[in-house]
């Protein structure tokens, strides 16, 4: 007993020091890597391999993002691409999850609709955005189209995979107890499924940035993607960059914000796993 007493005293307070040590240097992780890819892109740049116009300073880098910052190209193009990609990601995930559903409680609608889903979501959306374009136009219909159909298929299995794995004793218990479609939806298959639902939310949050520009790179006026094709004909590789990383926080702000709400949404289940 005194044996275990002195180890509940000494090990308790170290695990719990460790435990709490984990994030905050779990924090400064993504920091170091980042001044490390700075560190190793301007010796590559200063080692001068390669013409600067190919591999370009981070400082040219930065000069070129104050300059369109300031010039306002960089909202206008920024905003064009972001109303794009949060209109096909509402557009996709509303009918991945509406179908999703819908496939998931009537097999003979499966079997019915799987072969065009499967054909649909094997072809590369590069081969046929261009038809959206023909058919929808230039402007961002084709875009929000393109993207909705890039976030469309993730967002379906999901739907399916989370309503299917619903505890098939907790159906009969609330049948039993004479709950109605409705409520079987809202009480159980809903917060069943909510896990897997916010990872395929997660997901396509991602890849609607992707079908946003895709459809962009076809023909676009104005966007991201626009940008980047533009200055990649002059051979602005600074603001290439500048294009491309715009790409990669509005990806990773997007993500962040599904993770949020994940965190919110899940909170019952983190405190039943401390209980």
């Amino acid at each position: 007993m005194q044996r275990n007493t002195i180890q509940q005293r000494f090990y308790r307070p170290l695990e719990r020091q460790i435990t709490l040590g984990r994030p905050s240097i779990r924090r400064y992780v993504g920091l170091l890597a980042l001044v490390l890819i700075l560190v190793v892109w301007q010796v590559i740049a200063s080692l001068r391999l390669y013409p600067s116009f190919i591999i370009p300073p981070p400082g040219a880098v930065l000069e070129k993002f104050i300059t369109v910052v300031q010039d306002g190209r960089l909202w206008l193009h920024t905003s064009t691409t972001l109303v794009e990609v949060l209109g096909g990601l509402a557009l996709g995930v509303s009918a991945g999850v509406v179908l999703g559903y819908i496939i998931a409680k009537n097999q003979i609608i499966e079997d019915l609709l799987s072969p065009v889903i499967v054909a649909l979501q094997s072809t590369p959306v590069v081969a046929y955005a261009p038809l959206l374009v023909i058919w929808f136009g230039s402007g961002p219909n084709s875009k929000v189209l393109t993207c909705a159909l890039t976030v469309f298929f993730p967002m379906l299995m999901n739907t399916v995979v989370g309503i299917r794995n619903t505890p098939a004793p907790l159906r009969d218990l609330m049948r039993s107890l004479g709950a109605t479609r409705a409520q079987m939806l809202t009480r159980l298959e809903i917060p069943a499924a909510l896990p897997v639902l916010l990872n395929g939310l997660k997901v396509s949050a991602t890849l609607s940035v992707i079908g946003a520009v895709v459809g962009e790179f076809i023909w676009a006026n104005a966007g991201l993607g626009f940008l980047i094709n533009l200055s990649r004909n002059q051979y602005d590789t600074p603001l290439v960059i500048v294009a491309v990383l715009t790409l990669a926080l509005m990806a990773r702000a997007l993500y962040s914000a599904v993770s949020y709400i994940e965190r919110r949404a899940l909170a019952w289940q983190q405190r039943t796993r401390r209980d």
